[in-house]
């Protein structure tokens, strides 16, 4: 359990370390209206949300079950192997498919500040 417990940290952690967000995002800001650009970043994250993230954490949490449920029944031989497995597998796989929904709602907000006209740098 002990070990369960430390991955799902490991999985969060990893997943926090490595996105970047939409308040992150840094434009080029000369000549800019800030209160306009303040108004297409709402709608461009309202966009954003669209994004179906959860999707993919439970899509990412059911794959890496499948594929740690059988890499811990081959390594261990027991279904205690396999159930392990399976969760660890499960938290890592919804670690990756939360982190590439985050991914892919950051590139819906640059590409509609892109369509708006700012210089998104990052």
């Amino acid at each position: 359990m002990a070990g369960r417990k430390r991955a799902v940290v490991l999985a969060a952690g990893l997943v926090l370390a490595g996105c970047t967000t939409t308040k992150e995002i840094i434009i080029d800001e000369q000549g800019v209206d800030m209160a306009r650009y303040r108004q297409d970043l709402a709608e461009c994250r309202a966009y954003a949300e669209q994004v179906r993230t959860g999707e993919k954490t439970a899509r990412g949490a059911a794959s890496g079950a499948a594929i740690g449920g059988a890499i811990g029944a081959i390594t261990g031989g027991s279904r205690e192997s396999a159930a392990r497995g399976a969760g660890v597998g499960a938290v890592s796989g919804a670690a990756k498919g939360a982190s590439r929904g985050e991914q892919e709602a950051v590139r819906v907000v640059k590409q509609c500040l892109r369509g708006r006209g700012y210089r998104v740098l990052n």
